[in-house]
């Protein structure tokens, strides 16, 4: 019997028969809008239907050039177009695997000076003002996405999910946020969800009724003037009736200053708006938003919230998620640790998608981990990110490996990391590497607790040395540094006493991180109850769009983050998570001081300056957190024989876990 039966049951919708509850929920990745691109997708989509996932679900694809993300991005706007895609459709159909192509019309959000939207508004994240379309318009609108799934099954898909939620254009005619309009596609909730039931009554006349039409319905919209709930169950019901044969749920919108996804936001956190729409319709429900592991998975499925499961970026993760559900080998998943900093970061800067803990996502055709073509023994020195990627994929490959850790277990700066509040997922990774080096065994061989030196490397004769002894952190040439209330963010982490009033020195990654971890009694990431209130998430029954006053526990210190640079504190962190952090800061009453110069440390705290202006802050601890250096002690050691430096200790400049193990990825993939 399997350890997730309501999870890995079929679902069985009256035309098709799904092998699972799990979707694999849709996420640019970049390979959608080129056509040269297109077998790189097909290898990518058909590496998750090999690993059994019931539904997959393609990145957006517009219906009309107005309707693009950016210029000349994925569209499906005629035959020429369906034709291609059957590379795609038939290469997840031989792996047993059923797929739905994503339309979605960005609406204001499309970055290009086509947008059009429900009404003249501008998106906050596009530079670009939206023109209103006409009454004319929006029925080509309806006649444009009906097409594009008439195409869809021409291509060879076997559904379609109907982009409805996140803020694009059908939720911009919903609420009344960005619904202006007095003709019959405004006004009231009936005329603000004409758009999308005509949608779908035309769609379903152009599919037939043995075709997949899922629906995303933005529950929760997290915006101010967004859907109240019984326009939400309204919704619900209408698309119901016009055809849909899943309703998918749809949380944020883009604009949203709520983040949904990144890690700090607790597992399954939106999953109870979900089940509260579950009494309204009969149609199957599928949930969404930071799923990650079977084990809420079955239970989401099991207790009745939803009736499938959708989840994006835990597939970019481990395309193998579900097969190793089923087979009893959960431990072995690489979970999604949900940081976005090699997919959705990568996909706003317009580059093509990854995944920082499995760097072959959307590189499947480039990045091969295959036999070695003759095996030989390699050590790879330390075991944080950077050596156990590169240690497991080469003995993966076949090859020999003693991997050699000073210290009494393996993790490195990652093991650092996961004690901040909300990067509590963080330790996932290192339970992963811990099973792959038991499974590895005896071929890799960890050596905690080993200092390794040049000269039993030389002696052990190994075929090639990889150096991954990454960083130290850098102590500052400030007067003082060697006082008694001087602490290392390292210290800290590990759980050094610290005062109530606290001078963070260092606003880079690691500076924020420890001050999050200074602020915080408690993770809220642990409590989905005080999360929610410290983001001011509501019951969309009691207030509309789910947004109430923020109630934010205070924080234990007074604490003050500085930087020498001049200008925005956090500016450096990640596109779609760094505005998470700096709010965080606000939240919990952090000054922040930029353009400062360290004076002196002494017993009545720090000495600085502040756009020329002495200050001293009278501080129980200064904590450094000033940077890192690369540990390269070994090198001079090792002339002559074959080393590669690897992680921080090639490049220390901001800690860079997605820089360390893709780059010790690929070494080890072709050592």
């Amino acid at each position: 019997m399997s350890d997730y039966p309501h999870l890995l049951a079929p679902l069985d919708l009256g035309f098709t028969t799904l092998r699972n509850r799990v979707v694999m929920g849709s996420m640019h990745t970049g390979l959608e809008d080129r056509r040269a691109d297109l077998p790189k997708l097909a290898a990518y989509l058909a590496e998750r239907a090999r690993g059994e996932v019931g539904l997959v679900v393609t990145g957006g694809y517009a219906p009309n050039r107005q309707g693009w993300l950016l210029p000349l991005a994925s569209r499906m706007t005629d035959s020429a177009h369906a034709r291609r895609h059957r590379q795609v459709t038939d290469a997840v159909h031989a792996e047993g695997g059923r797929i739905a192509l994503q339309i979605l019309h960005a609406g204001r959000y499309g970055y290009h000076p086509w947008n059009v939207s429900a009404s003249a508004t501008k998106a906050p994240i596009s530079p670009f003002r939206a023109s209103a379309l006409s009454t004319d318009g929006v029925r080509d609108v309806v006649e444009d996405f009906a097409r594009c799934a008439a195409l869809a099954r021409e291509a060879g898909y076997d559904g379609v999910e109907i982009m409805g939620s996140e803020g694009y254009l059908i939720n911009q005619f919903l609420a009344p946020r960005t619904n202006h309009r007095d003709d019959e596609y405004g006004g009231d909730a009936e005329g603000r969800m004409r758009l999308p039931i005509e949608i779908l009554l035309r769609t379903r006349e152009l599919v037939g009724d043995d075709f997949i039409v899922m629906y995303r319905l933005s529950m929760l919209d997290l915006v101010p003037d967004g859907q109240r709930w019984e326009e939400i169950v309204e919704l619900a019901r209408a698309v119901q009736a016009a055809g849909a044969t899943i309703i998918n749920t749809g949380i944020g919108w883009h604009e949203a200053r709520v983040p949904t996804i990144v890690s700090s936001v607790p597992r399954g956190a939106f999953t109870w708006v979900t089940r509260k729409l579950r009494e309204h319709v009969d149609l199957p429900l599928v949930t969404s938003n930071r799923i990650n592991m079977p084990d809420l998975a079955e239970r989401l499925v099991a207790d009745g919230t939803a009736d499938l499961v959708s989840m994006a970026r835990p597939l970019l993760a481990d395309p193998d998620w579900v097969a190793k559900a089923r087979t009893g080998r959960s431990d072995e998943i690489n979970t999604c640790v949900a940081c976005n900093q090699a997919c959705l970061d990568h996909v706003f800067r317009k580059k093509r998608a990854s995944c920082l803990v499995n760097p072959r996502a959307a590189h499947e055709t480039e990045l091969r981990i295959e036999p070695a073509a003759t095996p030989a023994r390699h050590a790879v020195v330390g075991a944080g990110p950077a050596g156990l990627a590169a240690a497991v994929t080469l003995a993966e490959r076949g090859h020999a490996v003693d991997l050699y850790e000073a210290g009494e277990q393996i993790g490195g700066q990652w093991d650092l990391a996961r004690r901040v509040p909300g990067k509590e997922e963080f330790a996932e990774t290192l339970r992963y590497y811990a099973r792959r080096i038991e499974l590895l065994a005896p071929r890799l061989t960890l050596h905690l607790g080993h200092e390794v030196t040049a000269a039993q490397l030389r002696a052990a004769g190994h075929a090639a040395i990889v150096l991954a002894t990454g960083v130290r952190p850098r102590v500052p040439a400030i007067p003082g540094i060697d006082h008694p209330s001087v602490l290392g963010y390292t210290d800290v982490l590990r759980g050094a006493p610290v005062g109530e009033r606290v001078a963070v020195v260092g606003a880079g990654g690691i500076g924020v991180d420890v001050t999050a971890f200074l602020t915080h009694t408690r993770s809220p990431t642990l409590d989905p109850a005080a999360w929610a209130a410290e983001w001011g998430v509501a019951d969309p029954q009691e207030h509309p769009g789910g947004l109430t006053a923020a109630a934010v526990e205070p924080s234990p210190r007074r604490v003050t983050l500085l930087q020498r640079t001049d200008g925005r504190i956090g500016r450096g962190l990640g596109k779609t998570s760094g505005w998470v952090h700096r709010a965080a800061l606000v939240h919990k009453g952090v000054e922040q001081l930029a353009a400062v110069t360290y004076e002196r440390i002494d017993d009545d705290g720090l000495h600085v300056t502040v756009a020329g202006a002495p200050r001293t802050l009278a501080v129980d601890h200064v904590v450094v957190c000033a940077g890192q250096e690369s540990r390269t002690d070994l090198l001079a050691g090792l002339d002559g024989l074959e080393v590669h430096v690897v992680g921080g200790a090639e490049r220390a400049q901001e800690i860079d876990a997605k820089r360390a193990i893709d780059g010790a990825t690929r070494l080890a993939a072709r050592l």
